[in-house]
């Protein structure tokens, strides 16, 4: 492919993002896509929104596994690119159009010049929610290929086109959704005697939560707890019967996850007997840490530099990616790919260069190539 139908390929799939297991539209086209190769040597499996591609080495003696995500965001596009989100309320916000048509890229080069070993490529729905990577590792169709290795990337806004960044160990953290209801006595706000207020009770509760970082865990270790969205009452003068707190837990262990949810536990049975309410706890989509072989970001780096493109040392990030799961039975890394965005993932403006795309392909046929 070159590089305008690269461009091309990428604009398509930006005007259809598509929330996580409702990626219909992508799937199809990511279909239409791989047929149109005619390849003999590509053989194509559908699982639930995603596709797996499996393409056979000439002298295989491992199969390499390759992941793109596939799904888009909740979020309204503000970039009034001529080649916007059709689909109101959904976009491409962090990059996965991008990771997609890196794919198909590295796809269309494997599959017209094979390498020693089998790859399969694997277009993951749902990476933003609730979860596709656990799903899809543990299925049937995945297990008949025996992955030895596996990777990914993601496009990095702050970094420039003809870079890449990553690091061994620990890259990105376990993350943990967070859900709470309150639930106490609404009333008139001339009587807060005769009410539970749940809005006092929901505020106190979240400066309380920020103790568990400060007090509970190890001062050498990295927590994180954010409350994204506080909603509650209807009036100005109706005290408030319910709250809802919705946020996220962010930790670089998986031990510490476990901690700040026993503390958090503990908070709760405490404010339901001091303020006499109920509080319900879900921790939704829980994403396991991506932490990376360093054999493999060892052999990642001398392959992309012999190509030209420069190999950042990377630092750990408390963002979540749900590739972590693939890791954690598979050795393998992610790195990062500079992309050289004004605004940041999850933006409404993220404008990512698509010089990046042809970068993306060379490091990812490259790292194949070294095995």
């Amino acid at each position: 492919m070159n590089k305008n139908e690269l461009v091309t390929i990428r604009r398509s799939l930006h005007q259809i993002p598509e929330l996580g297991f409702r990626e219909y539209k992508t799937q199809s086209f990511l279909l239409e896509t791989i047929e149109k190769m005619n390849r003999p040597n590509i053989e194509i499996t559908k699982w639930e929104t995603g596709l797996f591609v499996y393409v056979k080495g000439n002298n295989p003696k491992k199969t390499i596994g390759y992941r793109a995500d596939i799904d888009g965001l909740p979020i309204t596009e503000a970039t009034k690119f001529s080649f916007e989100s059709q689909h109101p309320g959904q976009m491409h916000a962090c990059g996965h159009d991008l990771h997609m048509t890196i794919a198909l890229g590295v796809l269309d080069e494997i599959s017209a010049n094979p390498i020693a070993d089998n790859v399969l490529f694997i277009f993951q729905p749902a990476e933003e929610g609730p979860g596709g990577a656990e799903p899809m590792l543990s299925s049937d169709t995945f297990k008949q290929w025996k992955v030895d290795s596996i990777f990914a990337l993601h496009i990095a806004p702050e970094l420039p086109v003809g870079t890449v960044s990553s690091k061994a160990g620990i890259l990105f953290a376990n993350t943990s959704e967070l859900f709470l209801d309150f639930t106490g006595k609404g009333g008139h706000a001339a009587y807060p005697h005769l009410t539970k207020d749940m809005i006092v009770t929901a505020s106190s509760f979240v400066t309380q939560l920020q103790q568990i970082i400060s007090r509970k865990v190890d001062p050498l270790d990295s927590g994180v707890i954010t409350v994204g969205k506080m909603t509650a009452g209807t009036v100005q003068n109706i005290i408030a019967e319910t709250a809802r707190l919705e946020g996220t837990i962010r930790t670089l262990q998986p031990e510490t996850m476990k901690i700040i949810k026993t503390e958090l536990e503990k908070i709760i049975k405490g404010f339901e007997i001091a303020y006499d309410c109920t509080i319900e706890v879900d921790y939704g989509a829980m994403y396991y840490q991506v932490s990376n072989d360093k054999l493999y970001v060892d052999k990642f780096a001398e392959a992309v530099q012999k190509e030209g493109i420069q190999f950042i040392e990377a630092n750990a990030a408390m963002t979540g990616e749900d590739f972590g799961y693939f890791l954690k039975e598979i050795p393998g890394f992610m790195f990062w790919l500079g992309v050289d965005s004004p605004y940041g993932l999850h933006h409404s403006k993220l404008n990512p260069s698509e010089d990046a795309i042809e970068v993306g392909i060379k490091a990812v046929t490259a790292m194949m190539k070294e095995g």
